[in-house]
């Protein structure tokens, strides 16, 4: 199969992707099912956006800067604030529908590490109802093949000379059918990855099972650079025992936290803005009360039952319902929520343009990093996937209209399938995979979660190796898809618990108990590559 544009991933940012480059000939490859696979059906809370004349681009910036600890890239910044009314007013012409107040202008709601109100929503399932407007824009092109319950497993990157000039570029991917395990490459003159992150490399976390961090693994592996994958956010309220979000959205219409002993304890820890402090000063507060006992069931209580009821109806909507099924009326009695792994602010490393560090590969959504810097707002994520969205797929349109040679790599990618099928084929005895992936995640939710150090990072590294070094029994698709999964997850951790290492002080979501403080001689990005983790410090 040769295209134009290959998008992989199936959330908000692939599709808004392909709706700016659906001219051309798209294929989108979704490894579950597109729209319902990815993070942001999953994202009730809101998108940031400045709308209202009294808020201003200056302060969004100052506020996502502060939140991020100073080391989000400046001009990614810059191009998120900048650009997300104009997609926001785009997801109006797609077809989503948001809040609004009585004088009919968007309604818009109090987030955390915010200094205005500039959350837009849909209720308490903004996410729902942006996949839904962008699905069914989608509609309207023609030339958009999308495959379903198919996992990328390998990029097709080759060097070659362009200008004079020796470079990686990308020439698309090699894919593994899930249903059927076949095994094939997709060509394409522009790769798009827009995967999501690697919340389930945690054994509690908000994110669908699809999120292992393939798209940070197979864009490693050829070249690509990460930037600040230490940078791991744990969203303050998960259900408790399932990690299924509880939105932001609760606290920013007045819901409050306490502990066992009734006690409103944000006061201790952010007086200014209580509940709707930062998440990395939320997420923390709640461990540190479950830590040292004052937790009920290893929770804490978020509760709005002081709330108009009818409010709590119009607005938690999504969170009334989620709580009747486990037999929780939220308008009577608190939830019990904890921290639940969330959003990878680290990730692969873009530019203005969404290119990456090998020609002809982009990335947009929480795939790529930067944007975020060390923790990232509440409602900055779904602007980002339509505004980074929106510029890579623009940027692949553009690079589409140059011609693809496939025969300088098409040898070496039949070689590459041989070879994964005749690992497909060996069932040689070994370790259940499953078991190795509940070890793999305890490893990293003990010693790589809210709150670290160098002796347990050391010993999670010393683990992940140990993992590393078995071998996997394999019998069926299954078996071998997760596999691959594994090692995705293992390469991951890898980056991450070795950022974490030489991130000698805490800031935003990386929190070091021996290094309790924030270091400014740390004001800058760890970056990784095939050559090694570097420091590039910020001017």
């Amino acid at each position: 199969m040769i295209t134009d544009v290959l998008i992989i991933g199936g959330g908000g940012a692939a599709a808004r992707a392909a709706i700016e480059c659906g001219q051309k000939n798209v294929v989108i490859a979704s490894k579950g099912l597109f729209g319902k696979s990815g993070c942001t059906v999953m994202a009730e809370g809101g998108y940031n956006a400045v709308l209202n004349p009294e808020d201003s681009f200056e302060k969004h910036y100052s506020d996502t800067m502060k939140g991020g600890g100073y080391i989000n890239n400046k001009k990614l910044v810059e191009v998120l604030i900048k650009n997300a009314p104009k997609e926001f007013k785009n997801l109006e012409k797609f077809g989503c529908i948001f809040d609004r107040s009585e004088n009919a202008e968007f309604a818009q709601r109090p987030f955390g590490g915010q200094s205005f109100n500039r959350t837009c929503y849909s209720g308490d399932s903004t996410g729902h109802e942006m996949i839904a407007g962008l699905m069914e824009y989608l509609n309207k092109f023609e030339r958009i093949k999308i495959l379903e319950d198919t996992m990328a497993i390998k990029l097709i990157v080759n060097e070659v000379f362009e200008n004079e000039k020796k470079l990686k570029k990308c020439f698309g991917a090699v894919f593994l059918d899930l249903l059927n395990g076949d095994i094939y490459p997709i060509y394409a003159k522009s790769t798009i990855l827009a995967t999501g992150g690697a919340g389930q490399i945690y054994p509690i976390t908000s994110n669908p099972k699809q999120k292992v961090g393939d798209g940070f693994a197979i864009a490693y592996r050829e070249g690509a650079e990460l930037i600040d994958m230490e940078m791991v956010q744990f969203h303050p309220t998960g259900m408790l025992g399932t990690g299924i979000l509880v939105t932001e959205a609760v606290r920013g219409e007045g819901g409050i936290l306490y502990n066992k002993n009734k006690e409103r304890f944000m006061k201790n820890y952010d007086p200014e803005r209580m509940e709707l402090s930062t998440r990395d000063v939320v997420a923390k507060a709640i461990y540190n009360e479950i830590q040292e006992g004052r937790g009920i069931d290893g929770a804490v209580y978020l509760d709005v039952t002081h709330l108009d009821p009818e409010i709590i109806k119009e607005k938690l909507e999504t969170m009334l319902s989620q709580f009747m099924l486990v037999g929780v009326d939220i308008k009577k009695e608190p939830m019990k929520v904890a921290p639940t792994a969330h959003h990878f602010m680290g990730g692969i490393k873009i530019n203005e343009n969404c290119e990456t560090s090998i020609s002809g590969l982009y990335a947009c959504g929480e795939v790529a990093g930067g944007i975020h810097g060390a923790n990232r707002l509440g409602g900055n994520a779904l602007a980002d996937t339509q505004v980074f969205g929106a510029i890579a797929g623009k940027n692949a349109f553009d690079n589409a209209e140059n011609e693809i040679d496939i025969s300088k790599v098409y040898n070496s990618v039949e070689k590459c399938i041989e070879d994964l099928k005749n690992a497909f084929n060996d069932s040689n005895s070994g370790d259940n995979v499953y078991s190795l992936i509940d070890e793999l995640k305890k490893t990293m939710w003990d010693f790589v979660s809210i709150l670290r150090d160098e002796k347990g990072l050391t010993s999670a590294l010393e683990k992940i190796v140990e993992i590393k070094e078995k071998s996997v029994s394999i019998n069926g698709i299954v078996d071998f898809s997760k596999k691959l999964e594994l090692e995705n997850m293992i390469l991951v951790s890898e980056i991450v618990i070795n950022s974490a290492l030489l991130r000698k002080e805490s800031r935003g979501a990386h929190f070091r108990n021996d290094y309790p403080k924030i270091n400014e001689e740390c004001i800058g990005n760890f970056v990784a590559s095939l050559d090694g983790i570097s420091f590039v410090k910020l001017e």
